[in-house]
């Protein structure tokens, strides 16, 4: 990739309590993914690979996409299926990294942000338009950035794991500023009770994230064909709402017949 790789100290694979996730979120991607006009699938982001083996795992041709070599290297540490190839690459020439169609896409976690400005977004839309059949499904994620940005939020909810010494703390500290940018703090921390000091910080890292809110996710799809269907406040299928969800679901439709702007 070119330029610093920002997850080069995050590791995020121990970060995330994964089968809990994957069963967690699994029944809105088995019914969203269900009208795919064919089995290979995009993911966009794949960071250290679970999403996507878990798709393979499925019987899905899965191409995963991510910018971070480190992310790539950690995903690719055990056999990678046949049915499944990782690609390095920016999501915004999304079209000159993979070769033919796919039926259906998946962007999950806080992949979009990394997207700086409204050319880049526009850009994906229109590469991702490109490369999706007609009447593909997409299913994207991102944290509520309307909600972010209006309240001002200032950090995710803590996480815990095991940790040899005790437990691994994941702290997401934030500045949203006015200009709709985030800087965005992971930091991992262990928690060692009884310990002098009971609390080491670990690894932090600083990123500038776009907080993209809704509205600006929704037209640059639908400017490039990929029409949106339905918000959702997270993957248990409830409604979003902009000052109250957490995240926001996406679930859009590339028009059928590939018609729209490209």
């Amino acid at each position: 990739m070119s330029g610093p790789d920002p997850w080069s100290r995050v590791e995020y694979r121990r970060l995330v309590a994964w089968p809990e996730r994957i069963r967690r979120e699994w029944p809105l991607l088995a019914e969203t993914l269900a009208s795919a006009p064919s089995r290979r699938l995009l993911e966009l982001g794949c960071g250290t690979g679970e999403h996507a083996r878990a798709l393979a795992g499925e019987g899905w041709e899965v191409l995963a996409v991510d910018r971070s070599e480190s992310m790539l290297a950690a995903a690719s540490e055990e056999p990678v299926p046949a049915n499944l190839r990782f690609v390095e690459g920016d999501l915004a020439v999304l079209d000159e990294l993979v070769e033919g169609t796919f039926g259906g896409a998946v962007c999950l976690g806080n992949t979009l942000p990394h997207l700086a400005d409204e050319a880049a977004l526009g850009r994906f839309a229109a590469a991702l338009a490109r490369v999706l059949e007609p009447g593909a499904p997409l299913l994207l994620q991102i944290l509520n950035y309307d909600r972010i940005h209006e309240r001002r939020v200032r950090a995710l909810p803590v996480s815990f794991r095991p940790h040899d010494e005790g437990e691994l703390v994941f702290l997401r500290l934030m500045d949203p500023l006015p200009d709709g940018r985030v800087r965005f703090f992971p930091s991992t921390l262990v928690l060692r009770p009884g310990g002098e000091p009971p609390l080491v910080l670990e690894r932090s890292r600083e990123v500038l994230l776009r907080g993209w809110r809704r509205a600006e996710v929704e037209a640059a799809l639908a400017a490039a064909g990929v029409v949106p269907e339905r918000a959702l406040g997270g993957f248990d299928g409830g409604a979003w709402e902009r000052l109250e969800s957490q995240d926001l679901v996406l679930v859009a439709r590339r028009r059928a017949g590939g018609e729209g702007p490209l």
